[in-house]
């Protein structure tokens, strides 16, 4: 397994590659964007995870997952930051983040989280039920390419957006609560918000839904949380 970290300080960067290098990781270490950005696109193997700190020279984490998206939609991106008030945590998941860890952290947690997405990444085409293709209205799901084709426009979706359509069809017509979707998606462990999910759903909408002012597919239950139909 091999994992990008893009730390700035250089005593935690150094005792984040021997903590990971203690788990069997293959670890490269980056101070700055541009050095992480060139690295990733000329990267010989894949990398699995980025571990990636907010405040950074020259170029901010927010704009380095924005690029790193553009690259790869599918590697799973950890945040690991100062930043401690919820618009951060916002603004780092609309960029494309998949989970978020404020400093100072717990390093148990940090290596757990880790493994969670590396093992979510890999588990999802296996795990899904309803393997392959689901349809409904114009809209395709290709689960094993983590795509979504939508008449002749093909999006492709990062691990978690997958994860979190994925238990949405499996639960189809079922009303599921945002603590119950926190859980199961992001895990028990994770810090996210249920304000988090609601970002994710709004993505979701904007690739899926005619009109995602006035969803067909993904519908609000006030109060609750979420209901996905796929007959309106």
């Amino acid at each position: 397994m091999r994992i990008m970290i893009v730390e700035d300080e250089d005593a935690l960067a150094t005792g984040l590659k021997f903590n990971f290098e203690q788990e069997g990781y293959e670890v490269e270490l980056f101070g700055d964007g541009p050095a992480a950005l060139e690295r990733f696109r000329d990267q010989e193997r894949p990398f699995d995870v980025v571990v990636l700190d907010l405040m950074l020279p020259s170029m901010s984490g927010y704009e380095i997952c924005t690029r790193i998206r553009e690259l790869d939609r599918q590697v799973p991106i950890l945040v690991l930051s100062a930043r401690t008030l919820s618009e951060d945590r916002t603004r780092a998941f609309d960029c494309g983040t998949d989970q978020y860890l404020t400093k100072p952290f717990a390093l148990p947690e940090l290596l757990s989280r880790v493994r969670n997405l590396i093992d979510r990444r890999r588990a999802l085409p296996r795990t899904v039920e309803r393997r392959g293709l689901y349809e409904f209205g114009d809209v395709t799901v290709d689960f094993d390419r983590f795509q979504v084709k939508v008449g002749e426009e093909t999006h492709t979706l990062t691990t978690m957006e997958m994860q979190l359509l994925r238990f949405f069809i499996e639960n189809e017509g079922k009303v599921l609560a945002r603590l119950d979707i926190l859980e199961h998606v992001w895990g028990p462990e994770s810090d996210v918000t249920v304000r988090t999910i609601d970002n994710f759903v709004m993505r979701l909408r904007r690739i899926m839904e005619p009109d995602p002012a006035q969803p067909r597919y993904l519908l609000s239950v006030r109060g609750t949380g979420y209901r996905f139909t796929a007959r309106p």
